[in-house]
């Protein structure tokens, strides 16, 4: 060692190179080229270097030889072995020790607040290795403060190596949650696909050779290993208390296992021997889903051994979150898209085309057709004869079945409310516009739009209609922006539009839109022993809506039913079984429980005059409500429920008959 005065200002010079040194080069390998040489010349070493543990063995990083006068600067100095004895021993002990000629310092790496940002808390970094000179009495006190300072510098570079490399990670992390997001997002997503890709993030990141997701089949028992096990298409199931798997299911706690230390029997060889893959290290972590519950275990496996540290432990569990995120959304959406099919599939059995009738199979063979296209439909018949029906069933059976079918009834719009109906409005375009709302062809993009009594739309209306359909776009009122809408037009009306364009009152042009196919449904008495077919369906449906044992229909409730003009179609039908469900006992029903009403006539049963019941009201403006709504009931019952009909007995228009009902709180049925 040096003498005191010189030991000083080699100490000052040593921290001035240090600064320097810290300045140019952060990293750890850049410190300890510039330093070693530094601190050798300080403290008249004849070598100085570095070493650290890898894999069981004590190996060089950065040696530097203080050259003789007759070598080199730099040669090495190959005939001195290293005393990895007195090393291990040095670095278990945590602190310096002389064994002269050897000065042996461990690094022990002060991580300081950067222990709790996620960097992997293995504070020791190597050994520093200083050969004194001959004769040296051992270090002194200033000697120790020099090497403080050195692996001072070095904790910051080691620090800041660690921060980079946990950013890396995190960055990598997050763009393949993205990615497993994309992959959700696609229509064809199913849980295999995600799988594999979460799977092959982690080989990719981990650096090892495979990696398996084992999901928990909780009822069962069993650890179902999907195919992201990368080697074929079957599931491996496992028991689910079997292997480091197991345990890490059963703890919740990551599990590392190293074939060259660890106990055999954790790991489960049956494992091993269904994948043909010989395991020598794995590193294990629990699938934790959003409640707190685990899901299962993610796993990654090397054929080498001593591949995983607490580092790989910390990037696979940050896999899992996201992966276990990314599995409960895929299960999400799994059932929510099988409800929805479910859904899709019950309504379109609620709206079955019934019947034998050849008018009605050419009907439906037609729609059938139709359906697979996106063919504007305009569908012609009388009130009752089941248009809504028809639209219904073309919506079932097309690709758009998953969308939303919207319905309209023009008849009750007026034209000042009909553009914000039907295309929306900004909010504050109008007086009472407090919100935004959007139209019903925003709402209906994606599926059908079902335009009811388009032929009692008025000239206003109309023009608007006929540039959406023109330009696939709608612009909400008080709005600018135009608004692509990606709908399918059904239209359909009871009136002869022919005869409405000769008197000016319908536009050709909108027309021919609608009428790219036109569908006609024959009123009900026309359709022969179709009347049986429905009337047993109305059965079955409402009587299996109160829970009631289905009634058979007698002769002489079939022949009324053959016999009765039905002027109310579809619609006055279901009204008198849904009626003859509630109201009748037995299990067999004849003519009188269908009490169907002579053509022409309104069926004496249906309206109770008012002056008769028990609990008239004493107030005038109530009883004037209650006066209206018979009125307008019988008016309905002798035009056979259809509206244009009854709306002319009252003197009023359609549409503002439907206000009327609806001030009244009397129901305004849909076409069936």
């Amino acid at each position: 060692m040096k003498p005191d005065s010189s030991s000083t200002e080699d100490q000052h010079a040593f921290a001035a190179a240090v600064a320097e040194a810290v300045l140019r080069e952060p990293g750890r390998d850049g410190l300890l080229a510039a330093l070693l040489p530094a601190l050798a010349d300080a403290l008249d070493l004849r070598s100085a270097g570095m070493v650290s543990q890898r894999r069981g063995h004590w190996s060089t990083d950065h040696w530097y030889v203080k050259p003789a006068s007759d070598s080199p600067a730099g040669a090495a100095d190959r005939g001195v072995p290293l005393p990895e004895n007195k090393i291990a021993d040095a670095v278990d002990r945590g602190r310096p020790q002389t064994s002269l000629p050897w000065w042996l310092v461990p690094c022990q790496v002060d991580l300081g607040n950067a222990a709790g940002s996620g960097i992997v808390a293995s504070p020791l970094v190597g050994c520093l290795v200083l050969r004194l000179p001959e004769g040296s009495a051992g270090p002194a006190a200033r000697d120790q403060q020099m090497c403080d300072l050195l692996i001072a510098a070095l904790s910051r570079a080691e620090i800041l190596s660690r921060q980079r490399h946990r950013i890396d990670q995190l960055s990598s992390v997050l763009e393949a949650a993205a990615r497993w997001q994309r992959t959700q997002l696609q229509a064809s997503s199913d849980d295999e696909t995600l799988l594999r890709r979460i799977a092959d993030t982690a080989t990719e990141l981990l650096d090892c050779e495979r990696a398996s997701i084992f999901l928990w089949d909780r009822r069962r028992s069993k650890l179902i290993g999907r195919p992201a096990l990368g080697i074929d298409d079957r599931p491996l199931e496992v028991p689910d208390d079997a292997g480091v798997v197991g345990e890490v299911l059963s703890t919740s706690e990551p599990q590392i296992w190293n074939g060259d230390s660890d106990d055999e029997s954790r790991v489960n060889r049956d494992v091993d021997r269904s994948l043909a893959f010989d395991t020598r290290s794995l590193v294990a972590v629990p699938l934790v889903g959003q409640r707190g519950e685990t899901i299962g275990v993610f796993e990654a496996i090397n054929h080498r051994a001593n591949q995983f540290d607490e580092s790989h432990v910390l990037l696979l569990s940050d896999l899992s979150n996201h992966a276990a995120v990314a599995i409960e959304a895929q299960r999400a959406k799994k059932s929510l898209t099988e409800s929805r099919d479910r859904l899709v599939r019950d309504a379109a059995r609620s709206t079955p085309l019934i019947g034998e009738h050849p008018d009605i199979v050419a009907v439906r063979e037609n729609a059938t057709r139709v359906a697979g296209t996106d063919l504007t439909v305009l569908v012609l018949g009388s009130n009752g004869t089941g248009k809504e029906v028809l639209a219904r069933h073309i919506h079932y059976q097309s690709e758009r079945r998953n969308g939303p079918f919207i319905a309209v009834n023009c008849a009750a719009l007026v034209e000042s409310l009909l553009e914000s109906e039907l295309f929306g409005h900004e909010k504050g375009s109008f007086t009472d516009a407090n919100t935004t709302r959007i139209g019903k062809f925003e709402l209906a993009s994606g599926g059908t739009l079902f335009l009811d009594e388009v032929g009692d739309m008025s000239a206003g209306g109309q023009a608007k209609l006929l540039r959406v359909l023109e330009q696939k776009e709608v612009v909400r009122v008080g709005g600018s922006l135009p608004i692509s809408v990606d709908v399918r037009v059904i239209a359909a009306t009871n009136q002869p539009l022919d005869r409405l364009i000769d008197e000016r009152r319908f536009r050709e042009d909108l027309f021919f839109r609608l009428n790219v196919v036109s569908l006609s449904l024959p009123d009900l008495a026309q359709r022969g022993r179709d009347v049986l077919l429905l009337a047993d369906h109305f059965l079955q449906h409402f009587c299996y809506q109160i829970g009631r044992r289905v009634p058979v229909l007698n002769h002489s409730a079939q022949t009324a039913l053959l016999s009765h003009p039905w002027p109310g179609n579809v619609r006055e039908l279901r009204n008198t079984i849904e009626r003859v469900c509630y109201l009748s006992t037995g299990n067999e029903l004849s003519a009188r429980d269908l009490e169907l009403r002579p053509a022409g006539g309104a069926s004496k049963s249906r309206v109770e005059p008012l002056s008769s019941r028990p609990d008239t009201p004493e107030s005038l403006s109530e009883s004037t409500r209650l006066f209206q709504i018979e009125h307008i009931k019988q008016a309905i019952d002798k035009s056979g429920g259809n509206m244009t009909e009854a709306a002319a007995r009252l003197d009023l228009h359609r549409s503002n008959l439907y206000r009327k009902m609806k001030q009244l709180g009397m129901q305004v049925g849909d076409d069936l």
